[in-house]
């Protein structure tokens, strides 16, 4: 039987399982998919554990999307381009380090039919998913790109990914057509961000990574001030439908039993 991992810290949250499993089942493959949390002097034997065979892939999620990489052999080019991984594989005895944060965004953005050509998106947040949301935002034409985080040196190191990006001090609010909330404050149902958008006017975009829980205080929020709001559901089943595909070469099913799993 062919294992499958998550890892992550915290982990407990995590609904990949639910999600691969079910579509292991439906597909009738010999595996078994399961979380894991690890600290980072546990990552060195993990890529041991996929080089030898014993763990066939694994996802990787906070905080260890760019961490993983100095122990990985490749980078595919969206994971080089990121600087960020969330998905490993074995391939000709070396492991690789891809990204399907990247093709998941970009794939739940088309799928609400929300445009992003030529619009201002601005994120909350530098952690290893933010990378991931600036690429597939420039992929989709979006004229420019801010960004900021409650540490300001941690969103200047994403600016060093990508240059043409601006960031912007915590607290401030400038205009913009998308926000996108790419922190884990959320993941708590006390959670709340400490920001005013009293005076951005409506019909704006609000996007937050977290899907469980499924509306958070910041969706709320622009929910409660007119403007349209989408959790990361759609994104976390695409780049997990990606990552399965890599690894088994079979396109999952993804219907409303699919999205149902993730109602917890």
């Amino acid at each position: 039987m062919k294992k499958y991992l998550v890892v992550g810290n915290p982990i407990s949250h995590s609904l990949s399982p639910e999600l691969h499993n079910h579509w292991i089942k439906q597909n009738g493959l010999d595996a078994i998919y399961e979380k894991k949390k690890l600290e980072n002097n546990e990552l060195k034997n993990l890529i041991t554990d996929v080089k030898q065979g014993n763990i066939s892939g694994v996802n990787v999620t906070v905080p260890f999307k760019n961490s993983i990489i100095p122990y990985l052999d490749e980078l595919s080019d969206d994971a080089k381009t990121t600087q960020a991984v969330n998905t490993i594989y074995l391939k000709n005895q070396k492991v690789i380090g891809h990204n399907t944060d990247i093709g998941g965004f970009e794939k739940a953005i088309k799928k609400i039919n929300f445009d992003f050509n030529k619009k201002t998106i601005f994120i909350l947040g530098a952690g290893g998913v933010v990378p991931s949301i600036i690429y597939a935002s420039m992929k989709m034409g979006s004229s420019e790109i801010l960004i900021s985080n409650r540490t300001k040196e941690k969103a200047e190191k994403v600016r060093n990914i990508f240059d043409n990006i601006k960031v912007i001090d915590w607290g401030e609010i400038p205009n913009f057509d998308i926000i996108v909330n790419a922190t884990s404050l959320g993941l708590k149902q006390e959670d709340k961000l400490d920001l005013n958008f009293t005076n951005i006017g409506k019909n704006k975009l609000f996007y937050d990574v977290i899907y469980n829980p499924s509306e958070t205080f910041f969706l709320n929020t622009g929910k409660k001030l007119g403007n349209k709001n989408e959790n990361g559901k759609l994104m976390f089943v695409y780049q997990a439908f990606l990552a399965f595909k890599l690894w088994h070469g079979i396109e999952p099913a993804i219907n409303n039993e699919t999205i149902k799993l993730l109602d917890q």
